[in-house]
């Protein structure tokens, strides 16, 4: 199987090496950002930062998932940013 790889690379490079070139930093392009540590960090980062803020509402004791002030923390956080 590696052979027949290496044949055909072999082959398109004497035929065509601008389309080879072309088309290896095409996958180049695809694959980099998935072993890319920023992905990985800015996944992170999106998945602890909250998508609608909270609005201030009076807390009557019948709203335990609602924070009593804007400012607890409650959900995810970045604590793990800051220790890198």
């Amino acid at each position: 199987m590696a052979s027949k790889i290496g044949a055909f690379l072999k082959n398109a490079w004497a035929k065509e090496p601008v389309i080879t070139v072309s088309a290896f930093i095409g996958i180049f392009a695809v694959v980099a950002p998935l072993l890319s540590p920023y992905t990985k960090y800015s996944l992170r980062i999106n998945q602890a930062t909250p998508y609608c803020y909270p609005v201030p509402i009076r807390d009557d004791g019948n709203l335990p998932d609602v924070p009593s002030h804007p400012m607890d923390n409650l959900g995810p956080n970045l604590q793990w940013l800051k220790e890198l």
